[in-house]
């Protein structure tokens, strides 16, 4: 829920920014800078809640911290990525991918109660799918507008 709330705020504040300091609407910026914020404050996560998110891949997965970190700083990267014109559209294509793909280590922490923050076996449990796959789905879309359709 948080990463939604720093998604749209940041949304509404480069589109203000923008619109103030050029006098016209930016779309375009606004959604990809918004995504780019979203997209490190999800990667300090990976720093903060290593445990957590260890724990929400499966055992048979080898170098969890390695790819809790690594993932962290693609997310980084991906973010940075959004905001340049030569490599918006990678970017995108990359978090699509991204977002594709963790979509199983959601399911696998809901099935098995992970809370992320506390790296507990205390957490919502499957309740938690019905908004963090909607969820996923807005970012994916929100990747192929902002950074694909808008940018083409």
């Amino acid at each position: 829920m948080k990463v939604l709330v720093v998604l749209f705020v940041a949304f509404l504040c480069s589109l203000l920014i923008y619109k103030l300091a050029n006098g016209s609407w930016n779309l375009l910026m606004a959604g990809n800078i918004s995504l780019a914020v979203m997209m490190c404050f999800a990667a300090s996560g990976h720093f903060v809640f290593t445990k957590g998110m260890e724990m929400m891949i499966p055992e048979f997965i080898p170098f969890k911290k390695t790819m809790v970190i690594g993932t962290g700083f693609l997310e980084i990267a991906a973010g940075i990525g959004l905001l340049f014109n030569q490599t918006r559209q990678y970017a995108a294509v990359f978090l699509i991918a991204f977002f594709v793909l963790i979509l199983p280590a959601n399911i696998y922490a809901t099935i098995h109660h992970i809370d992320l923050q506390k790296g507990n076996f205390n957490g919502p449990g499957p309740a938690y799918l019905w908004f963090r796959i909607p969820m996923q789905l807005l970012l994916i879309g929100w990747a192929w507008y902002f950074g694909i359709k808008l940018a083409a």
